[in-house]
């Protein structure tokens, strides 16, 4: 049974010096598909994912998890950002420490999520090396494995495969697709037209701010119903 979910956004809008960075959010997120938040720069897709994870407050409008406000939520999802934020610890450590100071997990507990983690990112061969020296595809595959440790319903991903190689890039996704089969709802945001064509179920198309369409992956690929997604779409010019 759900913890959180549905998590839905009503009437939301976040303003920043007299610009309107989100205007009339209105959407709701459930478990299932796995979504991709897609848009030109400044569109506000990481702007979206920071909100929905609490980092920032709505000017205007509602977000509820479960149909509650959201005091609950946060030990329950997680975000990854598209540079990661990692600890001058280990890579043990660095999946070991959320477990430990959430004070949620025995000793036993956490030892065994570190395991599960390493094993399913392939990190297992270097826990023991400083996360500092990895590059950045094994950096990122450190901040999905301390994510999942924490077995998030829901877990939100800036961009994470912005700026890997291409073996990188398929490490990565596929680290993503395992996590969403295993029951975690992902919404993440990409720049990529080709990964959204091979990861999405759902589409989320921001404009200027606002949501412009969102569905099935399939429909708004394939017969998207506004001239600015259409064209994002084709990787023509923006009107």
């Amino acid at each position: 049974m759900s913890k959180i979910l549905p998590l839905n956004l009503s009437g939301i809008s976040v303003h920043a010096g007299g610009d309107h960075l989100l205007q009339d959010i209105n959407i709701d997120f459930d478990k299932g598909p796995l979504t991709l938040i897609i848009g030109p720069n400044g569109a506000g897709k990481s702007l979206l994912l920071r909100l929905c994870h609490g980092l920032i407050k709505p000017d205007k409008g509602v977000l509820t998890w479960q149909g509650s406000d959201a005091a609950h939520a946060p030990r329950h999802q997680a975000l990854v950002f598209q540079k990661p934020v990692l600890l001058r610890r280990s890579v043990c450590e660095n999946i070991a420490y959320p477990l430990r100071i959430s004070g949620m997990f025995t000793a036993g507990e956490i030892a065994d999520r570190v395991a599960d983690a390493l094993d399913h990112s392939g990190l297992a061969a270097i826990g023991d090396r400083p996360a500092k020296v990895l590059s950045g595809g094994e950096q990122q595959k450190l901040a999905l494995a301390r994510a999942r440790a924490m077995r998030p319903e829901v877990l939100f991903l800036d961009e994470p495969t912005a700026n890997l190689d291409p073996r990188s890039l398929g490490q990565v996704e596929a680290l993503i697709r395992e996590t969403h089969e295993s029951g975690t709802k992902i919404i993440m945001t990409s720049h990529d037209m080709s990964q959204v064509k091979r990861l999405a179920d759902e589409i989320v198309f921001l404009y200027d701010g606002h949501i412009i369409e969102a569905g099935p992956a399939e429909k708004i690929l394939n017969k998207p119903t506004s001239r600015e997604a259409s064209a994002f779409v084709k990787g023509d010019l923006l009107p």
